[in-house]
């Protein structure tokens, strides 16, 4: 698979996975569970598509119910993740909330409790990049604010509303971070940095957790194969993305969520916390 190309392409932010060619895996043929989060509520951001569908669906077939966000714009995104949650007989909660307001997060952990019976699993997924502009001149106040609420101001928003529902599990928090944390891309200045503060975040959060019982860590992936890359790359950047790892080639999706998988089972990772895990097609996370 050292030659994989992506044919060009682009979409407009957030981006469908119906468009996307080739279209991702998410596991939906594959993911086969194995009874790890058995009837554990679990919350994932940006759920509806990308390694936000991945993980629902392989908490889904491990036996957890899943909340999960999406922008009103992934309407049909979110409504095929749902229906992947139900075919694995479990209880799907999707939301349809922009997380930049933190009234949608605490929204999003109330409804979840609500409707789920508890919270014992917070993944915070979503995020926004934008990689079309080149220069720091470029990057209007827009583009800097839907980045910094998207990744990283509902994350705090997120984690303070859900942490007094995980102490009841005790809990865990999982959060998605990027190989642009440990290898920044000059075009993505404004998102390298949030995900370099992710990773300072979970380290912190996790040791303040720890007393309580919640473990608190990160998965750092790398190039993986989503709605955000033709949705925010030039189309010429498509074409060869994920060639430059040493696996020669961009991840799926599907190869992201066991991480998350084994991060949230309260038996294979009980005594993991404070770790950022990359997966990354060989890039280092250091």
């Amino acid at each position: 698979m050292s030659d994989q190309q992506f044919p060009a392409q682009q979409q407009e932010p957030p981006g469908l996975t119906g468009e996307m060619r080739p279209e991702p895996d998410h596991g939906e043929t594959s993911y086969v569970g194995h009874g790890r989060l058995l009837d554990r509520a679990a919350l994932v951001t940006g759920g509806d598509s990308g390694i936000g569908r991945a993980v629902a669906i392989a908490f889904a077939r491990e036996g957890a119910d899943v909340a999960f966000t999406y922008l009103p714009e992934e309407q049909p995104d979110a409504e095929a993740t749902a229906a992947l949650i139900r075919e694995a007989g479990r209880t799907p909660l999707a939301l349809a909330l922009d997380l930049r307001e933190r009234a949608a997060c605490d929204e999003a952990v109330e409804r979840t409790v609500a409707e789920l019976g508890g919270l014992d699993i917070l993944v915070n997924n979503a995020g926004f990049q934008m990689a079309r502009d080149d220069t720091l001149e470029e990057y209007d106040d827009e583009r800097i604010d839907r980045t910094f609420k998207t990744n990283l101001y509902a994350l705090l928003w997120l984690c303070r509303a859900a942490v007094p529902h995980l102490r009841n599990g005790p809990g865990c928090i999982i959060n998605n971070t990027s190989i642009q944390a440990f290898e920044p891309s000059s075009s993505l200045l404004d998102y390298a940095a949030t995900k370099a503060a992710i990773n300072n975040f979970t380290v912190n959060l996790a040791a303040q957790l720890g007393s309580d019982g919640i473990r608190v860590n990160a998965v750092a992936p790398g190039p993986i194969w989503t709605p955000l890359q033709p949705a925010t790359q030039p189309p010429e950047k498509v074409e060869q993305f994920g060639a430059d790892t040493p696996l020669g080639r961009a991840g799926q999706p599907a190869e992201v969520a066991p991480a998350f998988v084994f991060l949230a089972s309260p038996a294979e990772a009980s005594y993991v916390s404070g770790t950022v895990l990359g997966v990354t097609g060989g890039k280092p996370v250091f």
